[in-house]
């Protein structure tokens, strides 16, 4: 779902970290919840600190491998666990983590979405 046209109804999956598009200060907060998103290193780069829209872009790209690392995860538990030695018990245990951590990851993807429509002025009136 998209942000609507109004500046006080957001999304379902806005996060509640980041005020409200048009409130005093959201970007700056926006910025701060994205920054979380990416390895540290990046935060520090001058272009994305000083361009929110591409901060959003590069944890738009972060979220989306991370889905892709879990997924293959996933995908290979039950053929690669097994020669490692891990456990059924625990390859089960494993499965369902990161069935649930892909659900997160997407939750988050939608959220990164809202986030970066608003800052690019495409979900909100600005």
């Amino acid at each position: 779902m998209i942000m609507t046209l109004t500046s006080t109804r957001i999304s379902p999956d806005w996060p509640c970290q980041v005020k409200t598009p048009g409130s005093y200060d959201w970007e700056r907060s926006a910025a701060k919840w994205l920054r979380e998103l990416i390895p540290a290193r990046y935060a520090s780069y001058p272009a994305l600190i000083r361009h929110p829209v591409l901060l959003a872009r590069h944890a738009q790209l972060q979220v989306q491998q991370e889905v892709r690392v879990a997924r293959t995860a996933l995908q290979t538990a039950r053929a690669e666990l097994p020669v490692l030695g891990v456990p059924e018990s625990v390859i089960e245990h494993t499965i369902k983590l990161y069935a649930a951590e892909i659900m997160q990851l997407q939750h988050i993807a939608r959220s990164v979405r809202a986030v970066t429509e608003a800052l690019s002025g495409r979900g909100t009136s600005r």
